[in-house]
């Protein structure tokens, strides 16, 4: 079989059937093509032409190209379920990848705002907010809502209206796998999500002919709030703030898990909160936690 064939089948088929989400397919489609590229180009383009070494030498390729370990790692793990998949279907008589191993990457901590930081953030959307645009009363639901329940931003623009309980203060979301958990949000952020709905989206779907009826969040043409969006909000707010690392909304959801562990909230809630099915991924915010406790006591005790 040839090996571009087999590729669009494992995408179709991680799309269609097993319901990952699209930035884990397109993930996976990125590193096949490359993968594909680099085979065709040594002669290789069947799935039988496609053995260990092949797979290694791609692999050193990429790392000669100066690509990061975590990168890599996932890059051995997409040839991985590329060939489990071929095994399970009988496509190949056995899978060369399983043979890889993954480079160790250093976990590095995500980026976490202090309180004070969020608070200036949240407080200047709230001023902006205050003049009615409908603009900024979406924006400033956003800021408050990616806070309060730590939402992915793919969580956040596939919110649809009657995935919001405004008298119970909660969304509904559909997170990775198609996993749908309930989550709960605070005042302010219930508050500001009313302001929008109330005002600000009336506003942008008037804008549009056809405007978007389930979604929650409106872009300023009528639409489903795209992700883009999103990413450039969050980015120029957090370029006001010091500190270095990532200005996506992943910060902000890193920091509401942090905030709440140092608030005393307990591993296994904050775990459902933000939708992980291993605790292993929500572990990674206990050392958030525990290196700001370091470098406090490295300030203040006399004898650090």
């Amino acid at each position: 079989m040839e090996l571009a064939a087999a590729i669009e089948q494992f995408i179709a088929a991680v799309r269609l059937e097993y319901g990952y989400s699209e930035h884990t397919v397109r993930a996976y489609q990125r590193d096949l093509r490359s993968f594909c590229d680099f085979a065709e180009e040594s002669g290789a383009h069947t799935l039988a032409a496609c053995d260990l070494e092949l797979m290694r030498g791609w692999l050193w390729q990429r790392q000669q190209h100066g690509l990061a370990a975590s990168t890599l790692a996932r890059n051995v793990a997409t040839l991985k379920s590329f060939g489990s998949w071929l095994e399970r279907r009988r496509l190949a008589p056995g899978s060369p990848a399983s043979r890889l191993r993954a480079p160790k990457s250093r976990r590095e901590l995500p980026r976490v705002l202090a309180d004070e930081q969020i608070t200036r953030i949240l407080d200047r959307a709230a001023r902006l907010a205050e003049s009615g645009d409908p603009d900024q009363l979406r924006d400033h639901a956003v800021l408050e809502l990616l806070y309060a329940s730590a939402l992915r931003v793919s969580e956040l623009c596939a919110l649809d209206l009657v995935g919001v309980d405004r008298r119970e203060r909660t969304v509904r979301v559909l997170g990775k796998g198609g996993k749908e958990r309930v989550v709960p949000l605070g005042a302010p952020a219930a508050s500001a999500l009313g302001s929008y709905l109330e005002a600000g989206r009336p506003a942008l779907a008037a804008r549009a002919e056809q405007p978007d009826a389930t979604a929650c969040f409106l872009s300023r043409r009528g639409a489903r709030l795209g992700s883009n969006a999103v990413y450039r909000l969050v980015a120029r707010e957090l370029e006001r703030e010091p500190g270095g690392g990532p200005r996506g909304p992943h910060t902000l959801r890193h920091t509401a898990a942090t905030h709440l562990l140092n608030g005393g909230a307990d591993l296994r809630v904050v775990q459902e909160l933000l939708g992980h099915s291993s605790l292993a991924s929500t572990q990674v915010y206990t050392h958030v936690s525990t290196e700001r406790l370091a470098e406090s006591y490295r300030q203040a005790h006399p004898r650090a």
